[in-house]
């Protein structure tokens, strides 16, 4: 059941706030798969989408500013029979955070990140980000972004992430079938999940007509992944690329009997181990 996610502590974001329809996905997403809330790490970078580690009833981390990925691979490193999910905004994981996401993606580390984004900096009160479109009046930019925006999508694929996919918070079923493929996915997922912010900069109204579910697509397909990544009219939803590699933690197997995070400390020597920087 969803409600053993659940720490029983009240959300506090605005209402009407993606991360609502994130939550709950992640909760029924966790729940159908049948995972123990002990077998599940959740980490958070910061920004709106950080409150998740505490609404979220699993193990949780919550990292500073950009570092929600270098944790969960360390995490997985030292257990990599955890399922670890990393919670991050566009502003956390395309911006301060972005080599760490480019890397992760590279070495395949088997984790499942969802990039909740609105778009804009939301909890420093509406500056425009990675991901604001090329004309949009922010806080920062109040006669209109003069940039233009990343493509988290081609930049994932682009970086060899082997799980690629893309929802929208509202339609919290079908984001749900996306975690439960993202979290299963041998090796590094990506959800880029658009969250309209109803305080400083709702796109509910500009993606309306344009968001289509994928039908009949071949997710190992990398070409076609990319074609779709270029799409700029119409914005599809679904798993756009998905192919099987061996994962970054599967090649230490042959170094390590256990995971570090299991390992007994009895059998160690505290004197010897400080010999070493005497």
């Amino acid at each position: 059941m969803a409600s053993a996610f659940d720490t029983g502590r009240r959300p506090q974001w605005c209402p009407g706030c993606g991360n609502y329809g994130i939550l709950a996905a992640v909760r029924a997403a966790l729940a159908e798969l049948g995972l123990k809330p002990e077998s599940v790490v959740a980490v958070a970078g910061i920004g709106c989408h950080g409150r998740m580690t505490e609404y979220l009833g699993v193990n949780a981390f919550h990292a500073i500013h950009g570092r929600a990925v270098p944790v969960a691979v360390g995490v997985k490193l030292a257990n990599p029979s955890l399922k670890v999910i990393v919670h991050t905004g566009d502003g956390d994981a395309y911006s301060i955070g972005l080599s760490h996401l480019l890397h992760a993606a590279r070495r395949n580390v088997g984790i499942a990140v969802i990039v909740h984004n609105n778009m804009i900096f939301a909890l420093t009160t509406g500056q425009a980000g990675p991901t604001t479109p090329k004309g949009v009046r922010t806080r920062s930019t109040p006669s209109g972004n003069p940039e233009e925006p990343f493509n988290p999508i081609l930049l994932a694929l682009a970086s060899g992430a082997t799980f690629v996919a893309r929802g929208f918070s509202d339609d919290v079923q079908h984001l749900k079938e996306l975690i439960k493929r993202a979290v299963n996915h041998r090796g590094f997922a990506i959800i880029d999940v658009i969250q309209p912010c109803p305080t400083f900069y709702d796109v509910r109204r500009e993606i309306r007509g344009r968001l289509y579910k994928l039908e009949g697509h071949d997710p190992a397909d990398f070409k076609a992944a990319l074609n779709l990544a270029l799409e700029a009219e119409k914005i599809p939803l679904g798993v756009l690329y998905d192919v099987e590699k061996p994962a970054f933690e599967e090649n230490f197997k042959h170094l390590v009997k256990q995971p570090a995070e299991l390992a007994s400390l009895r059998k160690l020597s505290l004197a010897k181990l400080l010999a070493r920087f005497s």
